[in-house]
């Protein structure tokens, strides 16, 4: 469950300021009581009812260009601010009964979505009665990291958050099931922003099995190691392999065997897995049981012969995409 941060403070902040006084504490964003000091200055900015409204107002103007150029995210988040190891955002949350959920329905919102971060972040209810959540824990350092590996889900609470109401994301420890609205409303995040980030894994979680469904973090270079098997020649395919060799992150070594796998005979692709299945990473012998096991799958169910690729080499690893 995330920390609770309760602050009784009435006063308001202008967003320029509000800005000014984030980059002059010196927090840093990959300390939790770092993240937590700043609970005070985020009510401040939470209790101007007028800076978002304006801001929305000055992005139409220009036609969303700062948008356009800066969110990597969907149609749900505002980008307000980047700054040193952070960036600032509001988050829309709307009800079932809002047309924009009846047309483009949950997927664009991550409601529904078991998930964790690989990050920490405050929150804070700005406008509307709240999104809803279905909160958990888990212990991040018991688990190897690939889907269908059992996880002790502990379920806390159903709640939402109410205007006012502040919560401190605990990277690698809170999920959260994020569920609609009753009416519209919106959150304001601070969010740590690290080139770090892609290489801690994030989970998608199955709470009914207790297991994780998906890794949602994307490896930099996954799609390039690809590439480099393709069309990077000897000296391609031999970095490739030196990788999935060698590389320190476990899951690029992962992605680099799917590379090798993917542009092979299925019969030598099923060999690459068994070394897969053979590493002493428990997170890459997962992944290359679960690859093993598809292969062997299509290899029953279709009429591809053994000395035939198999697309994307049975890359198991999931979804592809940020959770909210």
């Amino acid at each position: 469950m995330p920390r609770e941060l309760p602050c009784a403070d009435r006063e308001a902040i202008a967003f320029d300021d509000f800005i000014a006084a984030l980059d002059a504490s010196g927090f840093d964003a990959r300390d939790e009581e770092s993240f937590a000091s700043l609970a005070p200055l985020l009510r401040k900015l939470s209790n101007n009812t007028d800076f978002l409204g304006n801001f929305i107002v000055r992005e139409l103007e220009t036609r969303c260009q700062e948008q356009s150029a800066k969110n990597r995210y969907g149609i749900q988040v505002l980008m307000l601010h980047s700054g040193p190891g952070y960036f600032i955002r509001a988050n829309f949350w709307p009800s079932r009964t809002d047309s924009l959920m009846k047309f483009s329905g949950d997927a664009p919102f991550f409601y529904g979505i078991p998930h964790d971060h690989n990050f920490h972040f405050l929150t804070i209810g700005y406008s509307g009665p709240g999104y809803w959540s279905d909160y958990y824990e888990y212990d991040y350092e018991s688990v190897a990291g690939y889907p269908g590996e059992a996880v002790d889900l502990r379920f806390v609470e159903r709640s939402r958050l109410a205007k006012g109401r502040m919560l401190l994301y605990r990277a690698h420890r809170d999920v959260h099931r994020q569920l609609p609205a009753d009416e519209l409303s919106v959150s304001l995040n601070i969010m740590e922003s690290s080139p770090a980030s892609a290489w801690r894994d994030q989970y998608r979680f199955d709470v009914d099995k207790g297991e994780i469904a998906a890794l949602l973090t994307q490896i930099p270079g996954g799609v390039l190691m690809q590439l480099a098997m393709a069309l990077g020649g000897e000296e391609g395919v031999g970095l490739v392999a030196d990788f999935a060799a060698h590389h320190p992150s476990d899951r690029l070594r992962y992605q680099a065997l799917a590379a090798r796998a993917a542009v092979v005979p299925a019969d030598e692709a099923l060999c690459i897995w068994e070394l897969g299945c053979a590493d002493p990473s428990a997170q890459l012998r997962g992944l290359g049981r679960a690859a093993l096991t598809r292969i062997e799958a299509v290899l029953a169910k279709t009429d591809i012969s053994a000395d035939g690729p198999l697309e994307n080499g049975a890359d198991v690893t999931g979804d592809k995409g940020l959770a909210q």
